[in-house]
């Protein structure tokens, strides 16, 4: 399974982006794509995690600070997940990585913990300025 992150780039506070993850390889009945984010000096953060068991989840996973800004979703037809960033701030700023977790359902808090996840692709900076 290869995972290729794009769509970051510099942005004014309140702008957006869309990151989209494309995924290659092998396919799954069931999986979960996560997002995560790395700034500069700290360590690496969940953002937001989708499943997939046939059709994409209605209840996604976000951490505090993004809920009701960002949007995780899917398009299996295109084997893409996006995370859409509205109303940006500085400490937004990260470079951002898509991750796959095969099989599943899984405890609902664990898509929140990288460890748990098999494949990551490269990631790409986002930049907010302020």
């Amino acid at each position: 399974v290869q995972l290729q992150a794009s769509g970051g780039g510099l942005v004014q506070a309140g702008g957006s982006l869309r990151l989209s993850c494309a995924v290659s390889g092998r396919t799954f009945s069931r999986y979960g794509m996560g997002w995560f984010r790395q700034a500069p000096g700290k360590e690496r953060e969940f953002v937001a995690a989708i499943r997939w068991s046939g059709r994409w989840s209605h209840s996604p996973y976000y951490t505090n600070s993004v809920k009701g800004r960002f949007t995780i979703s899917g398009d299996n037809a295109k084997n893409t997940v996006y995370l859409q960033m509205n109303s940006l701030k500085p400490e937004d700023t990260a470079v951002y990585s898509c991750a796959a977790r095969l099989g599943g359902p899984y405890n609902s808090g664990s898509y929140y913990y990288a460890d748990v996840y098999h494949y990551w692709g490269h990631g790409t900076q986002v930049t907010v300025s302020s």
